[in-house]
């Protein structure tokens, strides 16, 4: 069973996403909070599998929330998938650089809902489709390309391949179809490259892949 803690101010989402995701066989709803401080408070106790955040919240906003459990200074992250009204570069910047796995808008529909959460426990990331190629074509703010370090060995002719289609918001099953790979072989060809690169999940292998030029060739 996927363990999952709903955060959200409003009592009439977090009673539609518990009856969204209660009702799949995988998922178990957990716990569900109405503001940021319970939500950390709660996820630490729980440790559920994934963490569904609201973006605006009392006490502390779903971003802060994000870095407090998944941020790049937590010793054992937790999973978290922001899911928000507002479709706002800068928020999706934020809660990504802050280690969220997703970041779902709440009109994406129950079954982007029920992937998302999904994708999040398997180390998927799930981004919207409004928002997807967008993003990453200008992830940590415009589409000038800044200086990233270079992989600490060369990737591979299919690493790069993968990357590509990483990059493009292609989901591992999706990679494998269009280069005939195996689930498996796609997931190591993606932890290889996130060892090369030093990356801590596909979204920050994403966007190396925009920020280096490589999605140019």
């Amino acid at each position: 069973m996927i363990r999952v803690l709903i955060a959200d101010d409003q009592s009439m989402v977090r009673t539609g996403f518990r009856m969204i995701l209660d009702a799949q066989d995988d998922i178990e709803v957990v716990a569900d909070v109405a503001d940021g401080i319970a939500a950390v408070s709660k996820a630490r106790e729980l440790r559920p599998d994934v963490c569904l955040l609201d973006i605006r919240m009392p006490g502390l906003d779903g971003l802060e929330v994000a870095r407090q459990l998944a941020g790049p200074d937590v010793v054992d992250p937790l999973k978290v998938v922001v899911v928000t009204t507002f479709d706002l570069d800068e928020y999706v910047h934020t809660a990504l650089r802050n280690g969220a796995s997703g970041f779902l808008l709440k009109d994406a529909g129950p079954a982007l809902l029920i992937e998302a959460v999904r994708a999040a426990d398997r180390g998927d990331a799930l981004v919207s489709p409004q928002v997807t190629v967008r993003l990453l074509k200008h992830f940590d703010g415009g589409a000038k390309k800044r200086e990233v370090d270079p992989p600490k060995e060369p990737l591979t002719a299919r690493e790069l391949d993968v990357v590509r289609a990483a990059a493009r918001g292609l989901t591992n099953t999706e990679i494998g179809k269009e280069l005939f790979l195996s689930l498996s072989t796609v997931k190591t060809h993606l932890a290889s490259v996130q060892g090369k690169i030093g990356a801590r999940n596909r979204v920050e292998t994403a966007a190396w892949a925009w920020r280096s030029g490589l999605m140019d060739s």
